[in-house]
């Protein structure tokens, strides 16, 4: 998998009008005739790095043979995508299907630029894992479909634990926590890199606690993070990253945390698969030593919450080829294009049934039994401005882990919380 790739999904979407309509024909006011969709292409936005060439050749080529219209792939790049697709979809010929960060969809849905896909869940979309689906829907419509995910995993230094003495991985948090004390007991080596402000990992505790980080008050969102709930998920970080001598006040990637564990005297960090590589870049000697498992949760039978990041695939409103466009997604969403994308590049498909195409792909068979339990930032287009630096989620873990309360860590954040919230979209 690339690493530009998963580390780009699941970043909120910017807000922005979407002024768009359209209808719902073939294209040019037609529906498919006796013979298809003949003389029609459909233009289909990926992300760098999100679908393989030959995934790409081989659905051309089926969509090719089952509509007798043809698809062009155009290629786009992460940075600076929200405003080139909010243009986009303002014009006359947006494309007619495009990738979209899950996060991002409520945003689009909200200002009108995403056509209706309810007919496509109910054909194809029985079994799409409930948690994975859940930002294709705002306000109760399906306004898009879930293509592929991804979530962090437990890394560990092989060496490391089995100089421990550790000859099982940890199937509860709190064999997980005893595990890291053994470390830190009978080796020389960092128990766990566990940096203050590593967020994402938060989420996935206050998912587990089933708690949300905003609330609504009257017709607006305001902080939730004095909620119990959420304050559980905080003493559970705070913790485990007292184990830990990453640094308070940073996140990550400052420094890397694959760096740091490439050194050799770190027994674990919760990161994503692809991290592995950029400690394999700074020492070649670790891969050996590097194994995955999934975040322990409270009871062996759930793993413990994580947050999902992944794209959706959407339809423009402004299409006219939205017929199209759907035959186009019921093939690149079936179990033949899933599981190939799956196994092609690594990530979590849409429905647990595929998940069997990830064997032999050690991190993403760590992180796929958590994908049902986990999920996201809340799903609302006020958001996005909270995770603009500074980060007030940010702010609030580095408060705690020096040692305010989480009610009184909560209290110093929630006006800047609130004010982001506030702003118009």
């Amino acid at each position: 998998m690339k690493r530009k790739l998963i580390a780009a999904i699941g970043v909120a979407g910017m807000l922005f009008s979407v002024a768009a309509c359209g209808g719902d024909d073939g294209g040019d006011g037609k529906k498919a005739g006796a013979d298809g969709y003949a003389g029609q292409t459909l233009t289909v936005w990926v992300m760098d790095g999100s679908s393989p060439d030959q995934w790409q050749k081989d659905l051309a080529a089926e969509f090719e043979k089952k509509t007798k219209a043809k698809v062009k792939f155009e290629v786009q790049q992460w940075n600076g995508i929200q405003q080139k697709l909010t243009t986009a979809l303002s014009e006359e010929n947006p494309p007619d299907v495009f990738e979209i960060g899950n996060t991002q969809t409520p945003a689009y849905a909200k200002t009108g630029g995403l056509a209706d896909l309810a007919d496509l869940k109910e054909e194809i979309g029985a079994d799409w894992t409930e948690s994975l689906n859940e930002s294709s829907v705002f306000e109760g419509k399906q306004y898009a479909a879930p293509w592929y995910f991804a979530n962090r995993v437990v890394l560990y230094n092989k060496k490391v634990w089995a100089d421990a003495g550790l000859k099982d991985t940890p199937k509860t948090r709190d064999e997980f926590y005893a595990a890291l004390k053994t470390i830190g007991e009978k080796t020389d080596a960092e128990p766990i890199y566990l940096p203050g402000q590593n967020w994402y990992h938060f989420v996935g505790l206050v998912v587990g606690e089933g708690a949300e980080l905003v609330k609504k008050d009257g017709d607006k969102y305001v902080s939730n993070l004095d909620d119990p709930k959420v304050a559980a998920a905080t003493e559970t970080y705070k913790k485990f990253q007292a184990l830990s001598k990453a640094p308070k006040d940073k996140d990550e990637a400052t420094p890397q945390q694959g760096e740091v564990f490439a050194k050799g005297n770190v027994g674990a960090f919760i990161g994503m698969g692809w991290e592995a590589g950029i400690a394999i870049e700074a020492n070649p000697a670790i891969e050996k030593e590097i194994g995955y498992f999934t975040i322990p949760g409270a009871t062996a039978d759930k793993p413990e919450g994580v947050f999902l990041g992944g794209s959706n695939l959407a339809v423009a409103a402004g299409s006219q080829k939205q017929e199209l466009a759907k035959e186009f997604l019921k093939l690149a969403l079936s179990d033949k294009f899933e599981g190939q994308l799956a196994k092609e590049n690594g990530v979590i498909p849409n429905k647990e049934s595929l998940q069997s195409n990830l064997k032999g792909n050690a991190p993403a068979e760590a992180a796929a039994p958590a994908a049902a339990v986990g999920g996201t930032t809340p799903l609302i287009p006020e958001w996005a401005a909270v995770e603009n630096d500074p980060n007030p989620i940010k702010t609030y873990l580095t408060a705690v882990l020096n040692g305010k309360s989480p009610a009184a860590a909560a209290k110093q954040v929630e006006g800047e919380f609130n004010k982001r919230l506030a702003q118009q979209q």
